[in-house]
C-alpha cells in the first residue's frame, strides 16, 4: 500500500536519529474507528484510517493500550502483555497495523503500562493466593502496622496517585492477610520490579513487541515504578507538581527515585539489542525540570529518549508564559535532546475547552506546537477542533470519575476547568457529519456518546476547506517536514512586543543548510506589527488570512500567528 497522498514530501534520510525530528499522533483505539459494528473502536478501524494519519503529515503513530484486559481502566489494567483484547482484534491485526503504518512511512509506538497489572492478571491471582507460591513476591506485599483492628493499618502513608489525597495506596487482601500496593486504582496492583523474575518477564514482553516490528513505546507513569525499598513515609508538602497536578504529599519515596532513573537506562539497553533503526522510549514522568532531564541519562549512560513536558496542558494564555517555558526547555534540552510538547491527551481537558471555545486561540497554539524545536504530539480529534463533551459523573465509565462521584457535587464538577470525568475527552472520533460521525455504523450505539459540533468538527467537512483547523494542521505539519529549519534547526527567541512570541528556526550553522524560518504569534487583543529579521521572505502558513507581510513587516491581527520564510 502506498501513501494516499503522493504529494507529501519524503521523510528525510538524514544522519540524525529519526526520533529527533519526528511528530506524534495519539490514537485511543476504543474511540478511533469501529470496523465491526459493536460500538467499540478496534485495530482494523485504525488500519482503515492510516491514510488520514499519513495525510495529516505526522511521522509517528502512538497507539494507546489494546492488550488483554478486563477494561476496568480501558486497557491500562493488563492481564496479558503479549495478548490482544478480543474487542480490539487479534495479533494478526497488530501485525497488519505495523505493516500498514510502515508502508506509509509512519513509525509505530505502543503504550506500555509497566508499573502495574490488572488484579485479574494470572500473576496476581497466583501471588494473592499465598505467601509461598512461585509468584508470591511478584507484587509489592507488606504486613500492616500495629494498632487498629487486628493490625489492619496500612504499612505506611503512601497515597494513591489517582484518587483523593486521603486514600491509601495500600489495599487489604483477605486471602493473604497482607496489604498490597496499588499506587493508582485498587484493581491495579504494583509489580515488584526488584524481583529478578518480574524484571525479566517484563523485559521479555518488551522484546515480544520489538520482534514484531514496533518502533518504540510510550511508557505510562514511568516515574512511579521503583519505590523506596525501606518503605519510608512520604513527607507532607503540598505542591502543584509537573503539569499542574495538585499533590498534598511529596512523593519523595514513591516517584522519580534513583532506581527509577536506572531502570530507564536498563530499558534503553533492552531496546538497543534490536539495533537500527533505533527503538524509542517516551516517558510519562512528572516533576521539575532537573528531574525530568535526569531520566534521559547521559551520552555515556543514556536513559529514555524523550519525556513529555506537560506545562502546555495547564498553560496561561499569555506570551509571557510561553516565552518563559520555551526559554526553559531550550536551556534544559539542548540538541540533540528534544523537548516533547503536548496540548492534548486522553487524560486531560481538550484544548478547545481550555481556550473557552475560541477557534482563533486554538489556531495560534497549533502554530506554536508545530513550529517549536522538539517533538509535537497531537491527540486524535485535536486536528479538527473537537471539544470536551460534558457527561455527568453519575454516567461515568471512567473509574476515576466514579470515585469522585461519591463526594464531588455535579454543580461543582461542571465548573471545573480540568475535567474529572475522562470520558469527556475520549468520545468517538468525528469522521463525517453523518449519523454516528462515521465512527460506527448507523443505528449502532457507540460506547460513549458523540461529541458536540459533529456537523462541523469532522474530517470530511474540513477536508479541502483552507480556513479549517484540519487544513491548518496539515499545512503546518507538511511545512515542518519540508523545511529542515523546522524539523532540525536551532531556535532563537526574538523580542517582538509584550503580547508576541517570536522566534527564528535556523540551519545556518548546520552541515545541511536550508532556508531559515521566522515564526510570530500574537496572543494579545490588539493588532501588532512585527519586523521580520530576514530579507525577501514570504508568508508560508498563517492561522488568520488577515495576517499580511509588506516591506519586511508582518501585521498580525489579535490571536493569530504566521510562519514566514
Amino acid at each position: 500500500m502506498a501513501p494516499s497522498n503522493p504529494n507529501l514530501p519524503p521523510r528525510s534520510p538524514e544522519d540524525e536519529p529519526w526520533w529527533t525530528r519526528t511528530s506524534i499522533y495519539q490514537v485511543y483505539p476504543r474511540s478511533f474507528a469501529d470496523s465491526n459494528g459493536d460500538g467499540i473502536g478496534d485495530l482494523p478501524g485504525v488500519i482503515a484510517h492510516l491514510d488520514h494519519v499519513a495525510d495529516l503529515g505526522v511521522d509517528t503513530l502512538w497507539v494507546s493500550p489494546f492488550f488483554s484486559s478486563p477494561q476496568a481502566d480501558f486497557g491500562y489494567d493488563v492481564t496479558d502483555y503479549c495478548g490482544v483484547a478480543p474487542e480490539y482484534g487479534t495479533l494478526e491485526d497488530v501485525d497488519a497495523l505495523i505493516a500498514g503504518a510502515h508502508q506509509r512511512g509512519l513509525k509505530v509506538m505502543f503504550d506500555l503500562v509497566l508499573n502495574h497489572t490488572s488484579d485479574q492478571h494470572p500473576w496476581f491471582v497466583s501471588s494473592r493466593s499465598g505467601k509461598s507460591g512461585p509468584k508470591a513476591d511478584w507484587y509489592i506485599w507488606h504486613d500492616g502496622r500495629s494498632g487498629g483492628r487486628r493490625g489492619r493499618r496500612p504499612p505506611n502513608n503512601w497515597r494513591s496517585a489517582m484518587e483523593v489525597s486521603s486514600t491509601s495506596a495500600w489495599q487489604w487482601s483477605p486471602e493473604r492477610q497482607q496489604w498490597y500496593l496499588a499506587s493508582f486504582l485498587p484493581f491495579q496492583p504494583d509489580l515488584n520490579w526488584r524481583h529478578p523474575e518480574v524484571r525479566e518477564a517484563m523485559f521479555e514482553a518488551v522484546r515480544f513487541w520489538l520482534r514484531r516490528g514496533v518502533d518504540g513505546f510510550r511508557l505510562d507513569i514511568f516515574g512511579s515504578i521503583m519505590k523506596d525499598p525501606r518503605w519510608r513515609d512520604n513527607p507532607l508538602e503540598p505542591s502543584l507538581g509537573g503539569g499542574a497536578i495538585a499533590r498534598i504529599w511529596k512523593r519523595k519515596f514513591t516517584e522519580n527515585t534513583p532506581d527509577n532513573v536506572q531502570l530507564a537506562k536498563d530499558l534503553r539497553a533492552v531496546c538497543a539489542e534490536f539495533g537500527d533503526p533505533e527503538r524509542v522510549l517516551l516517558g510519562e514522568v512528572f516533576g521539575d525540570g532537573a528531574t525530568l532531564r535526569g531520566f534521559l541519562g547521559t551520552p555515556h549512560e543514556p536513559g529514555l529518549h524523550l519525556v513529555f513536558l506537560f506545562d502546555f496542558l495547564a498553560y496561561t494564555y499569555s506570551a509571557a508564559f510561553f516565552r518563559d517555558r520555551i526559554s526553559e526547555y531550550e536551556r534544559d534540552y539542548p540538541a540533540p535532546l528534544q523537548p516533547t510538547y503536548v496540548l492534548e491527551n486522553h487524560d486531560r481537558s481538550r484544548l478547545m475547552d481550555r481556550v473557552g471555545g475560541d477557534l482563533d486561540k486554538a489556531r495560534v497554539l497549533a502554530v506554536l506546537l508545530c513550529t517549536l524545536r522538539g517533538v509535537p504530539t497531537l491527540y486524535q480529534g485535536q486536528e479538527v477542533g473537537m471539544p470536551n463533551t460534558y457527561l455527568p459523573l453519575r454516567t461515568a465509565r471512567d473509574p476515576i470519575a466514579r470515585t469522585y462521584f461519591r463526594w464531588v457535587p455535579e454543580v461543582v464538577s461542571k465548573r471545573l476547568a480540568e475535567r474529572i470525568n475522562r470520558d469527556e475527552v475520549r468520545t468517538p472520533m468525528q469522521w463525517t457529519a453523518a449519523e454516528n460521525a462515521g465512527f460506527t455504523q448507523p443505528g449502532v450505539r457507540p460506547w460513549l456518546p458523540l461529541g458536540k459540533h459533529v456537523a462541523t468538527r469532522n474530517v470530511a467537512t474540513q477536508t479541502g476547506d483552507p480556513t479549517s483547523m484540519l487544513e491548518l494542521y496539515r499545512s503546518l505539519l507538511r511545512l515542518r517536514r519540508e523545511r529542515p529549519a523546522l524539523h532540525r534547526g536551532a531556535l532563537q527567541l526574538v523580542p517582538a512586543g509584550e503580547d508576541v512570541v517570536a522566534f527564528t528556526r535556523s540551519t545556518s550553522h548546520d552541515r545541511h543548510p536550508g532556508g531559515d524560518v521566522f515564526v510570530a504569534v500574537n496572543l494579545g487583543r490588539s493588532p501588532v506589527s512585527v519586523r521580520v529579521p530576514m530579507p525577501a521572505a514570504q508568508v508560508l502558513v498563517t492561522s488568520n488570512r488577515a495576517a499580511a507581510l509588506a516591506g519586511g513587516t508582518l501585521t498580525l491581527p489579535p490571536d493569530s500567528g504566521a510562519v514566514v520564510g
